[in-house]
């Protein structure tokens, strides 16, 4: 009960200074491109309307053969807007087949690393397909125009050197919508399919957790009517994996997510169905002990074995 009392003591505190929090366990969608694979975090509990329009656009294969169409180095890269398409003279560049523009949900600062919806100038609410990649701290900028650029997740685990990657290609004006496109290996010729960078298909993962830099973010059921998204720190790792709770994450959801971790304040025990670790495993049972109720710091007792 002691954990219990201190728990709800912070998150009492923590929660009237916040804004909505970015460490939400949600979907993870990895892209599989030329340059390398990425994965994204979405928000979906802070950004509910965005997530589900972006992965309605996933399911339907809109971003499948997508390209980046747009880089613009030390600010963003973008896509979404344009894929390959099949023709009787072969592939071609075609619009993505867009649906109705969706509600702005500003909430989340455009810092680098951060994806966020593209829109119409002067039209807060008009975002379709189209998304980008913050290259760096962009708030001071988007965050502030055209009611503010919707974030709707965060590129995790090392998928930011694949995007400092694209970042780092030639830039070339090859006219309309394309006049800021990244090339890959164009001697300066006749462009090919194979200059483009290109999005060969995406693929969604559902975890309660994610492990990504060092720290462990999930949905927790906490007891008395009370769920959290939180994360925990790594602070040691020899000879026991330990982590500690960081007070500046915790978050109260209004909404109790399907897949959720729960806490037992009898035992002290912390129960985590499914954490993903990187950009292609996830550990299921992940069981944690109450080692510290002070500084609310957890060991890592088991996980089930990785097939």
């Amino acid at each position: 009960m002691v954990f219990i009392e201190n728990f709800n003591k912070t998150v009492l505190s923590v929660c009237l200074l916040l804004l909505p929090s970015t460490i939400q366990a949600n979907p993870v969608a990895c892209f599989h491109t030329n340059m390398g694979q990425f994965c994204i975090e979405l928000f979906e509990t802070q950004t509910p309307i965005t997530t589900a329009n972006f992965l309605n656009y996933i399911n339907s294969g809109a971003y499948t053969n997508g390209i980046f169409h747009r880089s613009v180095p030390g600010f963003v890269i973008q896509g979404g807007g344009f894929k390959f398409v099949d023709g009787s003279n072969g592939k071609t560049l075609a619009p993505v087949n867009t649906f109705a523009p969706i509600t702005n949900e500003f909430k989340i600062s455009n810092t680098r690393g951060t994806v966020a919806m593209a829109k119409v100038a002067n039209n807060p609410n008009s975002a379709t397909s189209q998304w980008f990649v913050n290259l760096d701290d962009n708030s001071q900028n988007l965050d502030f125009q055209n009611g503010g650029f919707t974030v709707f997740g965060r590129v995790i685990f090392d998928g930011m050197n694949v995007i400092d990657a694209i970042e780092k290609l030639p830039v070339t004006n090859l006219g309309g919508s394309f006049t800021e496109t990244p090339i890959i290996n164009f001697d300066g010729s006749q462009i090919l399919v194979s200059n483009f960078v290109q999005i060969d298909h995406v693929e969604i993962t559902h975890a309660a957790g994610i492990f990504t830099e060092g720290t462990l973010s999930f949905a927790v059921d906490i007891g008395a009517d009370q769920t959290l998204a939180v994360s925990l720190r790594l602070v040691e790792d020899n000879p026991n994996l330990v982590f500690e709770l960081d007070p500046a994450s915790i978050a109260t959801l209004q909404a109790k997510p399907t897949d959720i971790a729960n806490f037992s304040s009898q035992s002290g025990q912390l129960h985590i169905p499914s954490v993903m670790i990187n950009t292609s495993t996830v550990v299921t049972n992940v069981l944690m002990q109450l080692a510290n109720p002070q500084s609310f710091q957890f060991t890592l007792l088991s996980f089930d074995p990785i097939n």
